[in-house]
């Protein structure tokens, strides 16, 4: 059994990582890290898990924890994990950081964006960015650190990576208008997220500014090996779950000056996502839907030739805290060990 520790396990994606984790037939957890809820029943914490999880929460104590886990998962705030990593801590166990500590690999657009001090740049070039459907040879038993990638980024990212990476898109042109439910924020409380704030409601927020920006735009400029600038927009709607990202960008003519055809775009996707377990290139004519991924580890991806202007919308859905958070964690776990990559993610969408 690989032993599994959580540092972070009360927040919403920690949740979700024990959920996944509960019924992975391969792992064990033996180590509930939640700096509120010390010496707390975790099923007091969260009920659903009565009778099924009787461990009590323990501290953040990385350095012990790594003695007694084969992984570790971080589900912590920007900051905490580049705090205190060290090489004899990576020395005996694997980690994948939920955080954005080591996802972007200049630090002083890290350190731009988050307005934070890295701490322990050292390993940024050694973590893998752990978006399992491009970087999966890179996420191999021998890997240390991953980098497990933020929800909005993973839905723009494969949303849009396959037209960037054949050049059938001025990735210059891109525009993401992204969509999030609640549970995107965190469980902290806050005020802006309050039912009454909430409900009846949305709202765009971090417009021009929103920390995911230059994750996606450092990505999709790998994918098309070209410089990408993006406007980001992420809006805040009224449900737990999910986001739904659709994406705009000039489509490149043809040398005979027509747009590609829709065989043809559909063509590029199937090149990329054919044999994907996770990711559902749908219909043609059929838009993506967050209530058609909730509780799963899917992405659906749609997208329409906009014949008029010369634009394609791309869009895509996810559940953030799975495939957006959890589900990706374990995606990346069970490359790390080895094992089949959906195992513990066979998650059938809920519906209603």
């Amino acid at each position: 059994m690989i032993k599994a520790g959580i540092i972070g396990a009360t927040g919403y994606a920690g949740a979700e990582l024990v959920r996944i984790l509960t019924n992975h037939k391969d792992v064990q957890i033996v180590w509930y890290g939640s700096k509120s809820y010390i010496d707390k029943r975790y099923s007091e914490v969260y009920q659903n898990m009565f009778r099924i999880v009787e461990d009590v929460c323990r501290d953040d104590r990385l350095q012990e924890l790594a003695d007694q886990a084969d992984v570790i998962f971080t589900a912590t705030p920007q900051g905490f994990l580049a705090g205190i990593l060290t090489e004899e801590i990576l020395s005996k166990v694997k980690i994948v950081d939920l955080s954005a500590d080591y996802r972007i690999k200049d630090v002083a657009v890290y350190e731009k964006w988050y307005g934070i001090e890295h701490r322990s740049p050292q390993f940024i070039q050694e973590a893998v960015y752990g978006l399992c459907e491009i970087n999966r040879d890179q996420i191999t038993p021998a890997t240390r650190l991953v980098a497990n990638p933020g929800c909005y980024t993973t839905c723009s990212i494969l949303t849009a990576y396959p037209l960037v990476k054949e050049g059938l898109i001025d990735a210059g042109t891109l525009i993401v208008d992204a969509k999030s439910g609640t549970s995107g924020a965190g469980r902290g409380a806050k005020m802006a997220n309050l039912f009454c704030e909430v409900n009846e409601n949305m709202k765009a927020y971090g417009v021009a500014s929103h920390r995911h920006t230059p994750e996606i735009e450092e990505q999709l400029g790998y994918a098309g090996n070209c410089d990408v600038t993006i406007n980001f927009t992420p809006h805040l709607v009224p449900m737990n779950r999910g986001i739904l990202a659709t994406e705009y960008a000039s489509l490149k003519r043809k040398p005979d000056g027509s747009l590609p055809s829709y065989e043809e775009i559909r063509a590029v996707y199937d090149k990329y996502y054919g044999k994907e377990k996770f990711v559902r290139v749908l219909e043609k004519g059929v838009c993506p839907e967050t209530k058609w991924v909730e509780g799963s580890n899917y992405v659906d991806i749609g997208f329409v030739i906009d014949e008029r202007t010369g634009r394609i919308i791309m869009m895509g859905a996810l559940d953030n805290l799975v495939k957006g958070a959890a589900g990706q964690a374990v995606q990346n776990m069970n490359l790390l060990f080895g094992l089949p990559e959906s195992e513990g993610l066979e998650l059938v969408p809920c519906f209603p």
